[in-house]
């Protein structure tokens, strides 16, 4: 199988497990009676899932961690920004709903990275045909939340 399409799949999978994500933890969250606990909940599994990987594959690449540049690890603030508010806003306002607007802050911000090489991205201009094709993947999703 090629590269390109096995990076597809994983990432169509990962795509699958965004909306799952949501759904559970904002679940979580209700039966807790507090989304924060939820979001430290899952921080923790994923912590132990992950050093669970890297045990396995190459756990000297954290001592190049002192090296990185502080701001990239904005990243992380972000991943927590994103749980944190998933798994408020989603019993409240709908996974769908919330997943809807999470996709068309992924599609601009995507776009925007891509087009300026931003963090050390590939440049791909924002060509008309792309930005066609942007408009288009968030007029599907907007139509998939129309009742």
């Amino acid at each position: 199988m090629p590269v390109n399409t096995t990076y597809a799949i994983v990432m169509l999978i990962a795509g699958f497990g965004i909306p799952i994500l949501a759904a559970l933890n904002a679940a979580l969250g209700v039966r807790l009676g507090s989304p924060v606990a939820a979001a430290a909940l899952l921080f923790t599994v994923a912590l132990v899932a992950t050093l669970g990987v890297l045990a396995f594959t190459r756990p000297s690449a954290l001592l190049n961690a002192a090296g990185a540049p502080k701001h990239l690890y904005l990243a992380g603030i972000l991943v927590a920004f994103y749980i944190l508010s998933i798994t408020f806003v989603a019993p409240r306002f709908g996974v769908g709903n919330a997943v809807f607007f999470v996709l068309l802050g992924q599609l601009a911000s995507a776009a925007a990275i891509d087009h300026f090489g931003l963090f050390g991205a590939n440049v791909s201009p924002l060509s008309l045909t792309r930005a066609a094709g942007i408009g288009l993947m968030a007029a599907g999703v907007f139509l998939t939340q129309q009742v």
